[in-house]
């Protein structure tokens, strides 16, 4: 079809080497929709007469409705392949004249716009759904409490509350990202051309309106050559399966016997074929590992575009099945993420069990020596060490089950004369629901802090819901409005 200057047929094995056909198949529907706009709007500059942009018109519609018309054609991509298929129905006279004004450069760029905008609105919206959920089970769980770990190791008391709104929080800011990387993705880079633009005054600005663009990528360079838009929106893919796979490893090691936190639900796990006992948290393993294939695309990407020149070359092409992969992963996952959040069983009685016999109480019980005593924090910090040591080489006992000697000897160590018997009392009516209840910082575990937090973060995830409704249907009803005048022009089909 493009064979103008080199002679003969493409050796076949190169055409297969060359070929995108594979990866194309997802940009199909864009790239019909890019060339009606197209057609549409050089019948409004007069380059194609009306006969002609109707013939066109019938053609592309033909073609979205009926793809399999495009089987048997041999090209090396998907516009190619619709060209000629249009040129096979309509001839070449008018079918040929489909491409005045822009070129492959353009319109790929265009294709991959079109369609990163709409996976990035479908990743919104299953992100939204499982800050939801989060956000449910958290007001499920206000009163739940658990040990909080560093170094996977008992660190101090939360709730199971302030856990799942952690994860709520760094998912409103990977949506965040996805909302600011869509304002600049959303500019159309139709009618750049090859790189330098064309001597016909074409309408820019038309064919942007008639896709839902919010605007045009300027320079014609830039608009053909550049992929640091769909590297930033995979970057932001990359971050937001991070936080899954994070979240994944919480779950998977807090549903192990040893721990039993919580319960993944059977519909969500896998049978072992040797050990009938087993019930394997299969999904979130697979979950944790198809991260590191986001991870990959985002480096496949990278190093294809480092030490490319600008303008267009043909090494882009490879960018696609990476950017179809993670854009697919990453939908697939955060909705799994979220039948998962949704069915969880979480054990309380079990938390609260670690919770009683933890020594994560003992930070709460060095700020309340520090503060009650009047003594330097390191000095409160230094007794509590002492008075785990103890309790530890009596079999592991609780803190709470300290005797008055053992304090006595502790305070004798260190010189100090603080009332023994206070310091028991207040070891032992320190409770968990006390050790949670009695923080006061901004930000913590306190359960009517947390309850306050759910309903900004509901309110705030409400707004942004409404946000990305709008921008969706912004972009229908420019679609709509593109098939609207397609169909007063291409006969019924």
């Amino acid at each position: 079809m493009y064979r103008s200057r080199p002679k003969g047929n493409l050796d076949k094995h190169i055409l297969d080497f060359l070929s995108s056909m594979k990866d194309d198949q997802q940009i199909l529907n864009y790239d019909i929709l890019g060339s009606e706009a197209h057609v549409l709007m050089l019948h409004d500059i007069g380059i194609l007469t009306l006969h002609e942009t109707k013939k066109i018109l019938t053609a592309l519609e033909q073609i979205r409705h009926k793809p399999a018309l495009l089987t048997n054609i041999v090209v090396e991509d998907i516009h190619e392949s619709i060209e000629s298929g249009i040129v096979q129905r309509i001839g070449v006279d008018i079918g040929g004249k489909i491409q005045t004004g822009r070129s492959r450069n353009d319109q790929v760029i265009l294709d991959i716009r079109m369609k990163v905008r709409d996976d990035l609105n479908d990743i919104c919206e299953t992100i939204i759904n499982l800050i939801s959920s989060l956000l449910k089970r958290a007001d499920e769980h206000l009163d739940t409490i658990m040990p909080m770990y560093t170094h996977l190791r008992q660190a101090q008391l939360g709730t199971f509350s302030h856990f799942a709104v952690s994860y709520a929080d760094a998912l409103f800011r990977d949506m965040d990202r996805l909302y600011i990387t869509y304002a600049r993705i959303n500019q159309s880079p139709l009618g750049a051309g090859a790189i330098g633009g064309s001597r016909i005054k074409i309408d820019r600005q038309k064919t942007a309106r008639l896709l839902g663009f919010q605007g045009t990528v300027r320079n014609s360079i830039d608009a053909t050559s550049s992929r640091d838009t769909i590297i930033e929106y995979t970057m932001d893919l990359t971050i937001i399966m991070l936080t899954l796979s994070r979240m994944t490893e919480d779950f998977i090691i807090w549903s192990t016997d040893e721990f039993g936190y919580l319960d993944i639900s059977d519909e969500y796990s896998s049978s072992s074929s040797a050990m009938p006992h087993k019930k394997n948290p299969d999904p979130l393993e697979l979950l944790r590992a198809k991260s590191a294939t986001v991870f990959g695309s985002l480096l496949t990407m990278i190093t294809i575009v480092k030490a490319i020149p600008s303008g267009y070359s043909r090494d882009l092409q490879e960018l696609k099945s990476s950017l179809w992969q993670a854009s697919a992963t990453t939908i697939q996952a955060v909705r799994v993420m979220n039948y998962i959040v949704n069915s969880l069983t979480i054990n309380k009685e079990r938390m609260q069990q670690a919770s009683s016999n933890s020594y994560a109480i003992a930070f709460d019980l060095a700020e309340l020596l520090a503060v009650k005593n009047g003594i330097s924090f390191r000095i409160a910090h230094r007794m509590m060490g002492l008075l785990v040591q103890k309790a530890i080489r009596n079999n592991r006992q609780p803190l709470r089950m300290l005797r008055e000697e053992d304090i006595r000897g502790v305070l004798e160590t260190l010189g100090s004369n603080l009332p023994t018997q206070q310091i028991l009392n207040d070891i032992r009516e320190t409770t968990p629901e006390i050790s949670v209840n009695s923080r006061k910082s901004f930000g913590c575990p306190n359960p009517r802090q947390e309850q306050n937090t759910i309903k900004l973060l509901r309110r705030k995830l409400s707004a942004y819901a409404e946000r990305i409704a709008k921008r969706k249907n912004l972009l229908n009803e420019a679609l709509q409005n593109l098939t609207g005048l397609v169909s007063k022009f291409s006969k019924e089909i």
